[in-house]
């Protein structure tokens, strides 16, 4: 069984034979919710590729210590898989967050789309933004991942044109498209792009300057998806191309 995953700050320097200390709400939880013990065989990962393996040595209610074993430096995923995700309402948000994160997604960009019904405003925009990056993390632990998504702030259609302008391979999922979205090439290298529109699906003029950006309009089938599963299912049809995930 995979052993699990605890969050700390960072792993720099960290070597075999070091004693690392994580403390507040993460040890919390561990010991006094998980009942982690001393013994037990866990892991440490900073987020940034590092991931630390070792027992634990010693626990309070705040915190715990870890006696490093082995220390991997794992290679950043390439090709990166960026979504843009339209702000979907309720908690769907959230919900496409984490499984984005559990799949493997780099970046998840929250965007402010036309018919976007949730609306992320002054203090409201900070707790909802905030969410996204808990909701990330917490996937990334659960899904033992060495590197964890970044959510940046909230985008505008402007920031979401230059995305696709920049990327190697940029989609968006449209359901009146023609072009099925297995028929694209799939880069080795670089960044995949996918823009996911809201529940009340994307404007024309917001389909039109995207592709013209350079983005490719493709549909997943002929079932119209939720917004916050479209984009689970566009990239794992894409990453099932690549070496991510053994193409």
């Amino acid at each position: 069984m995979t052993l699990p995953q605890h969050v700390v700050p960072s792993l720099d320097g960290v070597t075999a034979g070091a004693v690392v200390t994580v403390e507040g709400d993460e040890a919390h939880h561990a010991v006094v919710v998980r009942r982690l013990r001393v013994g037990e065989q866990i892991t440490l990962a900073d987020g940034l590729g590092l991931v630390a393996t070792g027992e634990v040595s010693a626990t309070s209610k705040r915190s715990f210590d870890v006696r490093v074993t082995a220390v991997d430096v794992v290679p950043r995923p390439s090709p990166a898989v960026t979504v843009v995700q339209a702000l979907p309402k309720g908690d769907r948000g959230e919900l496409a967050v984490e499984v984005l994160t559990e799949i493997g997604v780099d970046r998840i960009v929250p965007w402010a789309a036309s018919r976007s019904v949730a609306v992320w405003k002054g203090e409201r925009a900070a707790r909802s933004h905030a969410k996204w990056q808990s909701t990330a993390r917490e996937a990334a632990k659960q899904a033992r991942r060495a590197w964890h998504p970044v959510v940046p702030p909230l985008a505008t259609t402007p920031d979401v044109r230059a995305l696709v302008g920049a990327a190697d391979l940029a989609v968006v999922l449209h359901e009146e498209a023609t072009e099925p979205i297995g028929a694209l090439a799939v880069p080795d290298a670089g960044e995949i792009l996918v823009v996911v529109g809201p529940e009340g699906g994307l404007t024309d003029d917001e389909v039109s300057g995207l592709v013209a950006a350079g983005a490719v309009a493709v549909r997943l089938g002929d079932e119209v998806l939720r917004t916050s599963t479209a984009g689970v299912a566009a990239v794992a049809a894409l990453l099932a191309q690549t070496e991510r995930w053994g193409g």
